[in-house]
């Protein structure tokens, strides 16, 4: 999309897909980036069901095919999965989270991964704000006229971190590395 103004140069807007990972619920977020502007496309989950491993992490894969299809996103922001208390989870959310990276990268978008504390700071100020927090200010950012549900709100909150961090000193960085203290240098 391209939007001419006032001068003789154009500026390209950029789609950005965030993903949320998770085994049973794999929450999408799209949106749009012109400068410093942010527009809201589409947001939702992509739900696995109750079948084997194998057949979820299929769903999970052509999931992320079909929302790519669909709304042609430029890149993709993933969330990297934090070593929880269950190894057992942790080991599934990893498998799930790397079945959405594979159903990106398949369709040839670059990859960036943020951790949770990096999505926090970028979208809220600080990286121990809590999901209501976060899910309040990427409605505010969004200017959605309600809450998405959770695991779209975190995806949401993905693409907005993306977004803010590969435009201009920090893309120079390069995008979607982790800094030194889980921040994002400027």
């Amino acid at each position: 999309m391209r939007i001419a103004g006032p001068t003789a140069s154009a500026t390209v807007a950029t789609r950005i897909l965030g993903i949320d990972p998770g085994l049973r619920s794999t929450g999408f977020g799209i949106i749009d980036t012109l400068g410093s502007q942010l527009r809201y496309v589409a947001s939702g989950c992509i739900k696995s069901g109750d079948g084997t491993l194998p057949e979820r992490l299929k769903v999970i894969l052509d999931g992320i095919r079909e929302v790519i299809a669909t709304y042609k996103p430029d890149q993709a922001a993933v969330e990297i999965v934090f070593v929880n208390v269950n190894p057992q989870s942790t080991l599934l959310l990893g498998q799930a989270r790397g079945a959405a990276i594979c159903g990106a990268v398949s369709c040839e978008l670059p990859v960036a991964e943020y951790t949770a504390l990096q999505v926090k700071q970028a979208v809220v100020g600080h990286g121990k704000a809590a999901k209501e927090q976060v899910s309040h200010m990427v409605q505010r950012l969004l200017a959605l006229q309600g809450a998405p549900s959770a695991d779209a709100a975190d995806a949401l909150a993905c693409a907005i971190c993306h977004a803010h961090g590969s435009s201009g000193l920090a893309a120079r960085a390069g995008i979607g590395t982790r800094k030194r203290g889980a921040r994002l240098t400027l």
